[in-house]
């Protein structure tokens, strides 16, 4: 038995979880729009059971038009068609589901999917709503006026929203197309561009290597023979031999520069140059603020008055700031070289609490430059450029005294990177779309499917982007649409008002006419003078009140004037046998 009870327990639960799950599709149900939801029930559940008691609705009929609303209205997305039919089948019957026809048409028009089933729901609702609000005790004459009321009503409460909320769906999925389409297509020139960069690249390397290398190479053999002749002086070959190391050193940072322009990827350092020198034997050099002693000494031994000065505690830098330190120095040095032949030139490394400065400053020059310099006009910018991709800013300038300066503010730690350019323009991204990436590939976030969660997310969006042209273009499309949906619906209902007022006259006389009729006057000269009573607005009025006369054909109509009790509507009968008015009798129904 506990076996039993066991297997017996797991199946309703199973059969729970299996129910749940085909009711609330995963990854589609927030916690925001299941308190939404239920809240929405609970709402159409209430005026689902004020409507009916309005109407005269007993107890336990409140509780199961509250009940069946709530659950309709929970289902409705889950079975948006048949909900649709049912609701609008059961609305002239049960007149508390009309609150619950209105939701439920918007609804059906986003979540039944396909063009020809919707059409075909939406039909066959009309069908139902309209004939059963032609079933009842109507008089023949009054069916045209029953539908026509019908049908304006369920255009008013269900097509409509149900057209509203298809377009604006349709319209968010072509968003959503859209946007896949444009990241695709940012991707694809991503691809493109990179591609062609690349192969850019490896054609300047190539150009690079064929031509300063093999210029490179040349400095190199023919100063190491210089180095070993004996004719030259100790001095001489000192000389030579800085020439032939900064050669040889030139060769391998070529190759670096050429395996960077090929593959992107700069090469690993390798040892640390030898003490004294800007490079060891394999050419190899000492890069970052390690490497600038070497730069320094490099230049005093080719006869150049270099001073070295350090202060501050010293902190390691990233790696990037610390090459970008090294270039500094080098350039400086190199410009210095250049313009200020003679000159004194002073490096100084400061170790400050929140950045690393270093300064190169040269005094005035004793001689002029040579005429045959060349420059690329490009060192001093480029310093600039790499100092402020590593977080950090360069300033190169006069120096008073007729000197020059150049000094780097660099950072301690890593600095964030550079955040690249968007493709295209921020106002030609739909506004649903980041320039900056969200997710670990670096795509550019996409909306996801459309529901609640989609519709919170479009939201934030809008908040955070919505001023833009496409935005206000699409708003401005959706109010024209909006606008043009309402007028429609003003002016179907101004004529369905007109043509009712104008019925509600063929039903209701004044009671001085009631007066003026006579029993026994010819029914041909009675009904003359009355209206004929062909309106919705006497419907219902004939099977109430005292029996008619047996084998009379009775006409029921209004009285213009009102009860005194709200409850309570006054009416006249007229009643014909063998062609005579045998009868009159006015008394009051109670009203519906």
């Amino acid at each position: 038995m506990p076996k039993s009870g066991t297997r017996s327990s797991y199946g309703i639960g199973a059969a729970l979880a299996a129910g749940w799950a085909w009711f609330a599709v995963p990854g589609q149900w927030s916690g925001r729009r299941t308190t939404g939801e239920v809240a929405l029930a609970a709402v159409v559940a209430l005026l689902g059971a004020g409507t009916e008691d309005l109407l005269g609705g007993d107890g336990w009929v409140l509780g199961a038009v509250a009940a069946g609303s709530a659950l309709l209205s929970l289902v409705r997305r889950r079975l948006p068609a048949s909900v649709l039919v049912l609701t609008a089948g059961l609305a002239p019957f049960v007149p508390g589901f009309g609150p619950l026809l209105l939701v439920v048409g918007w609804s059906s028009g986003r979540y039944i999917a396909g063009a020809g089933r919707a059409l075909a729901a939406f039909i066959a609702a009309f069908v139902l709503n309209v004939g059963g609000s032609l079933v009842g005790p109507w008089e023949g004459g009054r069916l045209l006026t029953i539908a026509l009321t019908a049908t304006l009503y369920y255009l008013g409460t269900t097509l409509a929203p149900g057209l509203a909320h298809r377009y604006w769906t349709q319209r968010r999925t072509l968003l959503h197309a859209l946007q896949e389409r444009n990241a695709q297509l940012l991707r694809e020139r991503t691809m493109v561009v990179g591609q062609a960069r690349l192969r850019e690249r490896q054609r300047i390397a190539q150009d690079m290597h064929d031509s300063l290398g093999h210029q490179l190479a040349l400095i190199a053999v023919h100063t190491g023979a210089l180095e070993v002749d004996r004719e030259l002086s100790e001095r001489q070959r000192e000389v030579v031999g800085v020439l032939r190391n900064a050669s040889v050193t030139a060769m391998h940072e070529l190759r670096e520069v050429v395996g960077i322009l090929r593959d992107g990827i700069e090469a690993a350092d390798g040892s640390t140059a030898m003490p004294g020198r800007s490079g060891d034997e394999t050419g190899r050099a000492a890069r970052g603020i390690a490497g600038i002693e070497g730069l320094v000494e490099a230049a005093r031994t080719a006869g150049t008055s270099v001073g070295l000065r350090r202060s501050g505690e010293e902190r390691s830098l990233a790696p990037a700031a610390d090459h970008a330190a090294y270039r500094i120095v080098q350039e400086a040095l190199t410009n210095a070289y250049k313009y200020a032949p003679g000159a004194a030139i002073g490096v100084d490394l400061r170790y400050e609490p929140d950045t690393f400065v270093v300064e190169v400053l040269n005094e005035k020059p004793t001689d002029e430059p040579a005429k045959d310099v060349v420059s690329g006009g490009q060192g001093l910018t480029g310093l600039a450029e790499r100092a402020r991709l590593v977080g950090g800013m360069c300033h190169a300038g006069p120096a008073d005294g007729g000197g020059f300066r150049v000094a780097g503010m660099l950072p301690y730690g890593a600095a964030p990177l550079a955040e690249a350019a968007p493709l295209v323009d921020a106002a030609d991204d739909f506004r649903q779309q980041t320039t900056k990436p969200l997710v670990g590939d670096g795509r550019p976030v996409v909306v996801g499917p459309a529901d609640w969660t989609f519709t919170e997310r479009e939201l934030a969006m809008a908040v955070r982007g919505g001023r833009s042209r496409s935005t206000g273009g699409s708003i401005a499309l959706g109010c024209g649409i909006a606008f043009a949906a309402f007028v429609l619906l003003v002016v179907a209902a101004g004529f369905g008002l007109y043509f009712l007022m104008g019925s509600v006259k063929e039903g209701m006389i004044e009671p001085a006419q009631y007066d003026a009729v006579k029993v026994g006057a010819l029914e041909k000269e009675v009904r003359g003078q009355l209206p004929s009573g062909d309106t919705i607005a006497t419907a219902g009025l004939s099977g109430k009140g005292p029996a008619q006369p047996e084998g009379a054909e009775c006409l029921v109509l209004m009285s213009s004037e009102f009860s005194d009790t709200f409850d309570k509507e006054p009416v006249f009968r007229f009643c014909f046998k063998d062609g005579k008015l045998i009868e009159k009798k006015s008394y009051e129904v109670e009203a519906r």
